[in-house]
């Protein structure tokens, strides 16, 4: 520890690691290789997936009670709630240029034992939405497979209990484990490819915005608003769950050439540049066809079909797939980071922060992560496997808006290199929208999220509270 920086404060669970102190430690071994725009393209990486192509359908549509062409509204109002978080994520980033997000904002403002919780669930969220996510390709995959007359066997298609014969869901398992191998490479290697590929995904949402402008009536935007204003709200509950995935991306910040400047603007423009990408699609899939008549299943499908471009259903699927892809990379960097942070602070043992001498990443975390994800997205239904998959990044919004709150008034001197506009009305509508949306959730989620709480608790008392590197410090 330097001279100037601070001892740690407080004793107990509650003890933090002050903020200067974090900041002047950098010594992880991860390797400070990215810049501005790739940073941003891992962030329209997870913010930009399957939503752009199936939520919109299924809120505007909802079989003929939907929100209809509002369902611009929705995404509109859940995106002015993901930016009061987003606001909150970049005033952090600017300050904690470290690995590690919502935990390691937490652990320094709220103390250890909030920080743990907030890590202990994002470890579990995260690797619940890549395999989640593997599923969905795997049905879009199957899509594909029908378009050129190819069967495969149907012990392959998906997990036990979800079709006749299904006995595991391989194309799923086998997604997980390539991503993981490919954030094995190296940040700078797997950096490349998602920007890469996140360019080929916003090239094809543009292509169907563009070939559909062309054909909208404007006689299917009225009425704009057939649910309401509260049916736009409701869908806004409903799209938030698209809107976000920078949270994910804040986790490589140690990774990043210059994070205090480049993290708060990747988090921004990636919000921004997905926000601009789904209102487009959404005014264009409202506008080619009735809501009414939109199927809520693959509703950009049913609209371009409804005027004559069949085919282009097999784009709108390739496009799905890519989009999904990058989505299963940002959200396995997320947790590969939160794990590294947290066995670094001694909370989890330290093998597990341990990387590569060449590549410079956590390969240990990286593979049990890629394996956990891909025995879940083999063996698991989709619904299951989503259960625990909102939760815990909304309780790490409320968090993040919460410790910014905090640490601005108790700590005004810090060097910020952005400050959230609004102080403190923009984090409190984070906190406010987060609660309201957890609301939402099912008993089955609640139920999920309290037995794997409690769980963690046991391992922090049991692990963490003792071999962390703050109560070593004390001793």
């Amino acid at each position: 520890m330097s001279a100037t920086a601070r001892p740690p404060a407080r004793t107990g669970i509650f003890r933090r690691k002050p903020v200067d102190q974090i900041t002047e430690d950098d010594h992880s071994g991860l390797e400070r290789s990215i810049g501005l725009w790739r940073l941003t393209a891992i962030g329209v990486g997870g913010i930009i997936g399957a939503g752009v192509f199936s939520l919109a359908g299924a809120v505007a549509s909802a079989d003929g009670d939907g929100v209809g062409p509002a369902v611009v509204i929705s995404f509109l109002i859940a995106g002015i709630a993901s930016a009061a978080a987003a606001f909150s994520y970049a005033e952090f980033a600017g300050m904690i240029p470290k690995a590690g997000s919502a935990y390691t904002y937490g652990y320094a403002v709220l103390g250890e034992v909030v920080g743990w919780c907030i890590g202990w669930d994002l470890l579990l969220e995260y690797i619940a939405i890549v395999a989640v996510v593997a599923i969905g390709i795997s049905g879009y995959f199957g899509f594909l497979l029908d378009q050129v007359g190819l069967d495969l066997p149907h012990w392959m298609l998906g997990a036990p209990g979800t079709g006749d014969g299904h006995r595991i869901d391989l194309f799923a398992m086998v997604l997980c484990l390539l991503v993981a191998w490919l954030l094995s490479l190296g940040m700078r290697n797997a950096a490349r490819v998602e920007t890469f590929v996140v360019g080929i995904k916003v090239a094809l949402v543009l292509l169907v915005v563009v070939v559909g402008f062309f054909h909208i009536k404007t006689d299917n935007l009225s009425p704009f608003a057939p649910a309401g204003f509260s049916g736009a709200m409701s869908g806004a509950a409903v799209v938030f769950f698209a809107v976000f995935g920078y949270d994910a991306m804040s986790t490589a910040a140690e990774e990043s050439k210059d994070a205090q400047r480049h993290m708060p603007k990747a988090i921004l423009y990636s919000l921004g540049i997905s926000m601009v990408l789904y209102v487009l699609a959404c005014l264009t899939l409202t506008g080619i066809q009735d809501y009414r008549d939109i199927d809520p299943e693959s509703g950009f499908s049913s609209a371009f079909a409804s005027i004559g471009l069949d085919g282009f259903g097999t784009v709108i699927a390739v496009g799905a797939i890519v989009g999904i892809l990058t989505v299963m990379f940002t959200f396995m960097l997320g947790v590969t980071r939160v794990w590294f942070s947290m066995s670094r602070d001694g909370l989890l043992p330290a093998w597990f922060a341990k990387t590569h001498p060449t590549r410079h990443v956590p390969t240990r975390v990286t593979w049990i992560a890629g394996v956990l994800s891909a025995l879940i997205a083999g063996l698991m239904p989709i619904a299951e496997a989503a259960e625990p998959t909102n939760i815990g990044i909304l309780l790490a919004f409320v968090v993040v808006c919460v410790a910014v709150i905090v640490l601005r008034y108790k700590r005004p001197d810090l060097p910020r290199t952005f400050r959230l506009p609004g102080m403190p009305v923009v984090p409190i509508v984070g906190v406010a929208f987060s609660l309201w949306l957890i609301t939402f959730l099912a008993p089955a989620t609640w139920l999920r999220f309290a037995v794997w709480f409690v769980i963690g608790l046991a391992v922090y008392a049991a692990y963490g509270y003792r071999h962390s590197v703050l109560n070593r410090q004390f001793d």
